[in-house]
């Protein structure tokens, strides 16, 4: 009865030194359900619109909105001051924002819903709200989930409840679903707590291991979910039957930390798109250099080839060597016009003609997974996704066996195995990326 129970102020003890970051310069954010109710007062005449396009009498509608979210969160590299004499803070920053993809309502008098607002640019920095900026590095799980921490809290509130708003003149009820699908592979691993890219547990999506995944390329189904890594997460830290380290993880698949935020397991289109890219940048060097006559080659060969591979891309496709692949030199690289360019470096017809096929599919089953709807863009393509996908695999599996064997990227294994489960669940794949985070 005596006791006073505050909330304890998590940075008392902090120097606000020029050393340390200055606590309140740290992050800066809107209350989530502030945000959202912006974003909605800002869609207002086009939710009046949708209502009247559809012929729904505008008073039937009062309750039974359901707007779609989808949340972004990425690291931003370099934001170091360039002249600098403000605070000494971190260089690295984290985005955390949301769009709202689509409104639908299910009226007083109708049976189903009916979609009345929907985000023609899902993918455009203009759609993608901001809700938190942080200095900090992504990678500093401790910071982040203490400030992603209240952010999480008011979302879990929100789902369950209504927020009741003035649209139109008449107080209307919205329920929200959130989707938080604008995550790259790492920072989905960080907060689903699976460990990093770099595991024998190649996906995010299935628990394949590695070589699982090289072997079967094809055939995987989505078997991982937030519930599910929490439970993994309880019986990794009880380990309930005393098993070994092995064991346990074997048990676990992976997941060795607790899940901090509800991600809804996809592909990111645009990390496919980059990371795709570079393994056929890779696949280019070890064409040119006859890597399947002879494993190993030592470092200095290897590097040889990417000279040579840099200055004909160059040359003929004006297309500087970057550092780090990124979205543009990915989307100039994986075209026809590259791959005959690479071919004049490839010594025996046969291999071209297979790395030809390989990017002929390539190119094939891209547009599936880049498109916002794909079932309206790219039906055709659509159709022979398995198909083209099991081809592609049969090719990494015999002809480009040397670089496969036992071994595949993380991304390479989503776009073969799990595109077209992920599309029959949300229709898409493209809309979802986190591209609109990413340019802002």
């Amino acid at each position: 009865p005596s006791c006073q129970v505050g909330i304890i102020n998590g940075l008392s003890g902090w120097a606000a030194s020029v050393d340390d970051s200055p606590a309140n310069t740290i992050t800066r954010r809107f209350r989530y359900d502030v945000a959202l109710v912006s974003a909605l007062k800002d869609l207002e005449e086009d939710i009046i619109e949708g209502l009247s396009k559809c012929g729904l009498e505008d008073s039937a509608c009062t309750s039974g909105f359901s707007v779609m979210i989808k949340e972004s969160c990425d690291g931003m590299g370099d934001v170091s001051e360039k002249h600098g004499g403000g605070p000494a803070i971190p260089e690295k920053a984290v985005r955390f924002s949301f769009t709202v993809m689509s409104i639908s309502v299910l009226a007083d008098t109708e049976q189903e819903e009916m979609i009345i607002f929907r985000e023609s640019k899902p993918n455009s920095e203009l759609s993608c709200k901001p809700l938190c900026l942080i200095f900090i590095d992504e990678s500093d799980h401790e910071t982040l989930t203490a400030i992603l921490g209240p952010l999480v809290a008011e979302r879990d509130a929100m789902k369950q409840s209504r927020l009741i708003l003035s649209m139109g003149g008449l107080p209307r009820a919205f329920r929200f679903h959130f989707r938080s699908t604008g995550l790259d592979e790492k920072m989905v691993r960080e907060m689903e707590g699976l460990e990093a890219s770099g595991s024998t547990y190649v996906c995010t999506l299935c628990d394949s291991t590695r070589t699982e995944a090289s072997q079967n390329m094809v055939l995987h189904s989505i078997t991982r979910s937030h519930s599910e890594n929490l439970e993994r997460y309880e019986i990794w830290r009880s380990n309930p039957f005393s098993e070994s380290v092995e064991e346990l993880r074997d048990r676990v698949k992976g997941v060795s930390a607790k899940a901090f935020m509800e991600t809804q397991p996809t592909l990111d289109a645009l990390h496919c798109d980059i990371s795709n890219a570079t393994e056929f940048y890779k696949i280019f060097q070890d064409e040119i250099g006859e890597v399947f006559k002879r494993p190993n080659p030592p470092r200095e060969e290897r590097r040889g080839w990417r000279t040579v591979l840099d200055k004909q891309l160059r040359k003929k496709m004006k297309l500087k060597p970057v550092m780090r692949m990124n979205g543009n030199y990915a989307r100039r690289l994986m075209t026809k016009e590259a791959v005959e360019v690479v071919c004049e470096l490839v010594p025996t017809e046969e291999r071209k003609e297979a790395l030809r096929e390989l990017m002929e599919l390539y190119l094939q089953m891209k547009p599936v997974w880049r498109a916002t709807y794909p079932a309206n863009e790219c039906p055709d393509e659509l159709c022979q996704y398995s198909f083209n996908s099991q081809r592609f695999a049969d090719l990494l599996s015999t002809t480009f066996r040397y670089r496969y064997n036992g071994k595949i990227t993380n991304y390479l294994h989503k776009t073969l195995a799990h595109v077209p489960e992920i599309i029959e669940r949300d229709g898409s794949i493209g809309a979802w990326a986190s591209e609109g985070n990413e340019s802002a």
